[in-house]
């Protein structure tokens, strides 16, 4: 998830908020204020109760934070780039390149979350029985965290991809099975029934009256079950393409850009008349960047005429693949970085060119054939 705003870094991460976040902020805030502090702490003037609402609420997500910085400070250390953190309506999320190597990694990175949200929960409390046990609004906004960072550690550990515990489910079938495909689909089809079963929960209780608490619980498990249904997906479009190299999907004769190329001509000969969204920019034969649609659409029509595509085209960083190379590892990388296509190199020089619609066409002919992986073209197993 894309970050709305930058926030800085902690520990060389980077630390973003989405802005689904400050709905998520008002809701929580006003949900305190309005309803669990003056339940549990009476007689406060009503500014009291939203502020110290809204105190918690920036809490809660500092808490968040921290559990996501344990996740990816654990990667980070088992090898893994770690590209961000975004706080969002349902929380946070650890942008972390590529997946953990072995289910002993994935187990250890998945499982430092929740174990981190037990441990604040636990600091909480003992301040709270060492320090407070008032009824002012200090001692109620360290009460709030110790108890949100319980439930927050312990909902975390529900046995439901994409949540840790889920992840943890994962690793233990992927070390028992070897096999990271199998342990992927059951672990996401465990955190379907999990999204299933929040979402029937969200409906009861929204039929009982309880209209804001219903729909949050609704859209947990909506969130939940697109996620477990992505890593489905993604899972079978792995198993469908394992064993098929760059060289058998890619484009062998893409077209190029050469730097010397007025913008006026890339957009006529290129972009309008073959459909192009985006072109590897080669000077004496060797790749030296891409330009896209994006770079010409910052250039005013009346200038493309004078205008080189060397003074447009993004020169790095640049993402480039092999032809020995995995396909599915070269998909990950168009995903992981929000590419639609990439250059194919050999020594600097570009062989081709990888499109997400190249890997989509290649796997309709898959399923027009009748084939549930490309194995199967060679007579392997399915």
């Amino acid at each position: 998830m894309k970050a709305s705003f930058r926030l800085g870094r902690i520990a060389g991460v980077e630390v973003g908020v989405h802005y689904t976040w400050l709905v998520a902020f008002a809701l929580i805030t006003w949900t305190l204020a309005d309803g669990f502090f003056p339940s549990t702490y009476r007689g406060w003037a009503q500014a009291t109760y939203w502020i110290t609402g809204a105190i918690s609420a920036i809490l809660l997500f500092g808490s968040v934070l921290v559990h996501e910085l344990a996740h990816s400070l654990v990667a980070r250390r088992r090898g893994l780039p770690v590209q961000g953190i975004t706080l969002f309506i349902f929380g946070g999320v650890s942008s972390i390149a590529g997946e953990a190597k072995t289910a002993r990694d994935e187990f250890v990175i998945a499982v430092v979350g929740p174990v981190t949200s037990l441990v604040l929960a636990a600091l909480f409390w003992a301040a709270w029985v060492l320090l407070f046990q008032g009824k002012d609004p200090l001692s109620a906004i360290v009460a709030y965290l110790a108890l949100i960072n319980a439930m927050l550690g312990v909902f975390n550990l529900l046995p439901g991809f994409p949540l840790d515990g889920g992840r943890v489910l994962r690793a233990a079938i992927w070390g028992a099975t070897r096999s990271l495909s199998k342990a992927t689909r059951v672990a996401a089809t465990v955190g379907q029934l999990m999204a299933f079963g929040f979402i029937g929960w969200g409906v009861f209780q929204l039929l009982q009256g309880n209209v804001l608490g219903g729909l949050w619980i609704a859209f947990i498990g909506w969130f939940l079950n697109g996620a477990a249904d992505s890593a489905r997906r993604e899972t079978a479009v792995q198993d469908a393409l394992r064993g098929i190299t760059v060289r058998e999907v890619m484009d062998s004769n893409p077209e190029t850009a050469a730097t010397e190329t007025s913008v006026d001509a890339l957009v006529r000969e290129c972009f309008l008349q073959r459909g192009r969204r985006a072109l590897p920019v080669q000077e004496d034969g060797r790749l030296v960047g891409i330009v896209t649609l994006t770079d010409v659409k910052g250039v005013p029509p009346e200038r493309w005429p004078a205008t080189r595509v060397a003074e447009i085209m993004t020169r790095g960083p640049l993402y480039a693949v092999a032809p020995s190379d995995d396909v599915a590892e070269a998909l990950k990388l168009l995903a992981e970085h929000g590419l639609n296509q990439v250059p194919v190199t050999t020594e600097g020089r570009v062989v081709g060119l990888l499109s997400r619609a190249d890997v989509i066409r290649y796997l309709h002919f898959l399923a027009e054939l009748g084939l549930s992986s490309a194995a199967r073209l060679r007579g392997g197993k399915a």
